[in-house]
C-alpha cells in the first residue's frame, strides 16, 4: 500500500474554519473526512467508521481535496438535471408558444406540445415526459365537472314532473 499524500501547509486551519462554517450535514461530512486526516492523521478506513461513510467516498473527497482545495467541500452534493432533453429554458420558450391559445380559452392538446417537444429534441420522447414538463412549468389540467357534487337526481325529477 503506498504512502497517502501529504497534506498542504495551513490545511488543519482552513479544514477547522470550514467545518464551523460548515451550512448542511452533507458539508460538515465532507470538511470532516478531510479533517480527520489532516489533523489527526487518522486513515481512510477510521474516518469512514467516525463519519458513517464508506472508505471509498471518503478517499474520493480527500483526493477532490488535494486536486480542488477547499472548493471541492463546499456546495451540494451531485444533483442536477443530468439526462434532460431540453434545459429549462427551452422548454419554458416551447410552451409559450402555445399561451398565447390557452389564455384565450383554448385547450391545449398534449399530441401537439409533444410534436413540437420531439421536433427540438431530435427524437421520440413518451407521453409521461410532456406531462412531467407541463407540471414543472405550472400548467395543469383543467376539466369540467360531469355534474354539481350537490346534486340530487330524484328533487331534479321531481321538478321535472311537476313544471311542465
Amino acid at each position: 500500500m503506498r504512502r497517502p499524500r501529504a497534506m498542504p501547509a495551513g490545511a488543519v486551519e482552513e479544514l477547522s474554519r470550514l467545518l464551523k462554517e460548515a451550512k448542511t450535514r452533507g458539508e460538515f461530512q465532507r470538511v470532516q473526512c478531510v479533517w480527520l486526516r489532516a489533523a489527526l492523521g487518522m486513515s481512510s478506513e477510521e474516518v469512514a467508521r467516525a463519519v458513517g461513510w464508506h472508505p471509498v467516498s471518503v478517499r474520493r473527497v480527500q483526493a477532490r481535496y488535494l486536486k480542488e482545495g477547499a472548493a471541492a467541500l463546499r456546495g451540494v452534493g451531485r444533483g442536477g438535471r443530468r439526462n434532460e432533453n431540453l434545459t429549462i429554458e427551452q422548454e419554458g420558450a416551447l410552451l409559450r408558444q402555445f399561451l398565447a391559445h390557452a389564455d384565450k380559452g383554448g385547450i391545449l392538446e398534449v399530441s401537439t406540445v409533444k410534436a413540437a417537444y420531439e421536433g427540438l429534441a431530435g427524437h421520440q420522447v413518451p407521453k409521461s415526459t410532456v406531462y412531467r414538463m407541463l407540471k414543472r412549468h405550472g400548467w395543469r389540467k383543467v376539466v369540467p365537472r360531469p355534474r354539481h357534487p350537490k346534486s340530487n337526481p330524484a328533487r331534479q325529477a321531481g321538478f321535472k314532473k311537476n313544471s311542465a
